[in-house]
């Protein structure tokens, strides 16, 4: 397929190049220049692209489920054809291997036609129906009908350590898009070239499906986030990153006239337990399959296993040995990019400073890629009032603490930051020993996996990509999976209004098919 780069914005279905072009597309691994520079997006750039999903929503909430649906489907299908050159340039700003850029544009491509068979299953409107009850006494009861239905335009913020399944067409845009809210996308400035490839191949699925101009948008720049969030137009904020940038986007949205909600996957240290039994049986084998999930992608997932907890034994300092081995003879390895890297190394040595911190594994820098590192951490690590072992550290590199008993443990999961994920090795004995410390857990992460490792986030129905803060700044919501629509949904109660005047899912006839709850009960009967 001949795709033309141009560096410019996507602003209501054309192109705009009205800043300077100061961004270059930089290479991850020798931090070379690519030839064409991309656009600062202007102030007036960023207004006319929120101006422009503004006047698409309306229409494009209104579309049927099932137009949406195609429109998403339209998408995954551009995204597919998408050929070497793509994947070439897409290599080239991330250093990730081909392989992994292929799989990833499977998984991003599988999400869009995820949400359209939720767009097609219609239980995400959440159709409720309370039909009138003139003769009630003491007071009659009106007909009051009950629909989700988009909040308006979604500010997306591209995330880097995802460029394909987090990023322009990624989860947050699937899922806005699906819930009838148009998007207005900032370009993660770490790889302006593949975001605009994806973006050229979502205004195509745009014109082919015939949505309404201005349903999807994006921007270029550094500093344009800020007048994004405030502008008024934008009624949801969509992010991925770091604590600091998700906090700083709460807090714009926070101080705005009108303020708005912001769903920011933001830290996470996800720890893992290790139990004693478990120990006992395969501690030398999670020891090697831990590391491999440490080292993975270089250890640039949110899912990152960053803190290894256990009770001293002998079988615990077996495993340490075994985990520090496999952690030395790991390769180095390029980031995403040299900012990424750079914060690496800040992290691992303020962690080797750190007072009861000993560094195990790690140290000697390597030009321009990262080296694995494990740290052993005392108890009393744990209870600082600074918490720095739960600081996350975007790399390669975990940290081991060992307590003298259980209830050291229970002691720290009452504070325990929250989380993504939390990790639990154990076997039957050990889970029935420890059923309340369990239970302690549930308060405190999105997610809780039993013998795996938490770096491979499934996007299905019942995934939850989130968490208690700091790890998301609303722990009620997902940023995978299919629930993940409900972020950018309100509902909308209808009373007294005449049939042909209601949304398609609440209508006598239930049109869509839909299994509604009315009057309490699931049905999906038409209403006479």
């Amino acid at each position: 397929m001949s795709t033309t780069l141009t560096g410019q914005q996507f602003i209501g279905g054309e192109r705009s190049g009205q800043g300077q072009a100061l961004l270059a597309s930089v290479a991850a691994a020798d931090g070379s220049h690519h030839d064409l520079a991309y656009f600062q997006a202007t102030v007036e750039e960023v207004e006319q692209a929120v101006a422009a999903a503004s006047a698409a929503y309306p229409a494009f909430r209104q579309l049927a489920p099932e137009a949406r649906a195609q429109f998403l489907e339209a998408i995954a299908d551009e995204l597919d054809a998408l050929g070497d050159d793509f994947i070439n340039d897409v290599v080239r700003e991330t250093a990730l291997p081909a392989a992994r850029i292929n799989g990833e544009r499977w998984r991003t491509s599988g999400q869009l036609r995820l949400f359209a068979e939720v767009l097609r299953r219609g239980d995400f409107l959440g159709a409720r129906i309370d039909l009138a009850l003139p003769e009630r006494s003491p007071l009659p009861r009106p007909d009051l009908r009950q629909v989700k239905m988009g909040l308006g335009p979604v500010a997306v913020f591209g995330a880097s350590n995802f460029p394909l399944a987090f990023s322009v067409a990624g989860g947050d845009t699937a899922s806005a898009l699906a819930a009838g809210c148009p998007v207005v996308v900032k370009a993660h400035s770490s790889h302006v070239m593949t975001a605009e490839w994806v973006a050229q191949a979502i205004e195509r699925a745009a014109r082919n499906a015939a949505m309404p101009v201005g349903v999807f948008n994006m921007i270029y720049g550094s500093g344009v986030g800020k007048d994004l969030v405030q502008a008024s137009g934008i009624k949801a904020v969509g992010f991925t990153g770091s604590l600091s940038g998700g906090r700083a986007l709460c807090d714009l949205a926070a101080q705005r006239p009108e303020p708005i909600p912001v769903f920011a996957e933001m830290s996470s240290i996800n720890p893992v337990w290790l139990m004693p039994a478990a120990l006992r049986e395969r501690g030398v084998r999670i020891a090697t399959d831990l590391a491999a999930s440490v080292t993975l992608g270089c250890g640039q997932f949110c899912t990152n296993p960053g803190l290894v907890l256990a009770v001293d034994s002998p079988e615990t300092e077996q495993f340490i040995a075994a985990l520090g081995d496999a952690l030395a003879s790991a390769d180095e390895q390029v980031m995403l990019n040299r900012q990424t890297l750079e914060h690496y190394q800040q992290g691992v040595a303020r962690l080797a400073e750190l007072p009861g911190v000993t560094q195990l594994v790690g140290g000697g820098a390597v030009p321009g890629k990262a080296r694995a590192h494990l740290f052993r951490a005392t108890p009393d690590s744990l209870f600082r009032s600074d918490r720095p072992l739960e600081d996350e550290v975007f790399g390669p590199t975990t940290i081991v603490v060992t307590v003298p008993d259980s209830e050291t443990l229970a002691r720290y999961f009452d504070v325990m930051q929250g989380q993504l994920t939390v990790t639990l090795h154990a076997e039957p004995e050990d889970l029935s020993a420890h059923t309340e410390m369990m239970t302690q857990l549930e308060h405190r992460a999105g997610r809780l996996l039993l013998n795996g490792y938490p770096t491979g986030v499934e996007v299905c129905d019942a995934m939850v990509h989130g968490g208690p803060y700091p790890a998301t700044s609303d722990a009620r919501g997902t940023s995978v999976g299919t629930l993940a629509i409900d972020r950018y949904l309100r509902p909308v109660c209808f009373q007294n209004y005449p049939d042909a005047f209601l949304p398609s899912a609440l209508q006598n006839a239930n049109p869509l098919g839909l299994m509604r709850l009315v009057n309490g009960q699931l049905s999906r009967d038409s209403l006479g």
